[in-house]
């Protein structure tokens, strides 16, 4: 079968840290064109300064996948679904939910393919995790979220304002594999969110959850931004036969009471295209507003906190 031509709408670090060098190597997929404002490319393919440019220009490319940051990504995904194209959307999907559910509505009207992904929950700790859990079931449970936004994010301003979701970004893929894994539902009982004298969104939260289940387990949250040692990406969970879980590495690494059980590499943005293939192959949506929901919950009942100014 020949590879499906594909656009990349935004190219930023995540496009070219992870998006790019995927589709370089898929089976399934080659890059037809980019659209950036900044005028960047790919391997000398056509580059368009906006989605329509491309869409007027290259009519034959049925595939985008949108990589810009969150608050610009509905009026895309809508232009692209109008446009009859099929779309692959970065995390989060969207900054609010009324926004992503009018886009699952929207792909349905235009029958068109909409795949909303969660790069972290393609690991297979975070499935064998899932597994233990459905067994075992979960007395407690801790996230630490901790990396340097300098690193992650550098000098991208669009990450402290209004909608760009500041340390949730990064842990909204925490909360990605928190709710693939866990085995009942778990919602927000409290939150704490340290925002930057001058930022408008957070540095560093702190979360509470609770359950509807009669054991009532521990359940807790910490993200930070200001994490200069390195990334610290670790769901502790203590199952109800009092095994201890600990994954790490962002769902990379899983150990059961000190013994590891599987480790792995990244492949999490190959196994992301693969999964977009077989949806195409069957014409199947995949959207799951699970995390964000939960996040969007964290901002609801966050007490704010106002922390020391923020400089690069």
């Amino acid at each position: 079968m020949a590879k499906r031509k594909i656009a990349i709408i935004g190219v930023g670090k995540i496009a070219v840290d992870q998006h790019l060098p995927v589709i370089d190597a898929s089976s399934d997929f080659e890059l037809a064109a980019t659209v950036s404002t900044r005028g960047v490319g790919h391997n000398g393919k056509p580059v368009f300064k906006t989605p329509g440019a491309l869409y007027a220009a290259m009519p034959d490319v049925s595939l985008v996948s949108i990589c810009t940051p969150p608050g610009i990504r509905h009026q895309y995904v809508r232009e692209a679904l109008d446009a009859g194209k099929d779309v692959m959307l970065e995390k989060p999907p969207t900054t609010t939910i009324s926004e992503l559910d009018d886009l699952v509505a929207h792909g349905k009207k235009t029958g068109r393919v909409l795949y909303q992904t969660w790069h972290s929950q393609f690991n297979p700790a975070v499935d064998r995790t899932k597994d233990i859990l459905a067994a075992e079931g979960v007395a407690s449970a801790r996230i630490d979220w901790r990396e340097s936004v300098r690193k992650w994010h550098p000098g991208q301003d669009w990450v402290w304002e209004v909608g760009g979701f500041g340390v949730c970004d990064p842990g909204i893929n925490a909360l990605s594999i928190f709710t693939k894994v866990m085995p009942f539902p778990v919602f927000v009982e409290a939150s704490k969110l340290t925002f930057p004298a001058n930022r408008q969104t957070p540095v560093d939260v702190e979360i509470t959850f609770k359950s509807g289940e009669a054991h009532k387990p521990k359940l807790s949250a910490g993200f930070n931004w200001l994490e200069e040692s390195g990334e610290i990406w670790t769901i502790r969970f203590e199952t109800g036969k009092g095994n201890v879980i600990l994954l790490e590495g962002g769902g990379r690494s899983l150990t059961v009471n000190g013994e590891l059980v599987i480790k792995h590499g990244d492949g999490e943005y190959a196994a992301m295209y693969e999964r977009f293939a077989r949806l195409l192959d069957r014409h199947e949506s995949d959207v799951d507003a699970a995390p964000l929901r939960l996040m969007s919950d964290v901002f609801l009942m966050g007490a704010r906190v106002n922390g020391p100014d923020f400089e690069w």
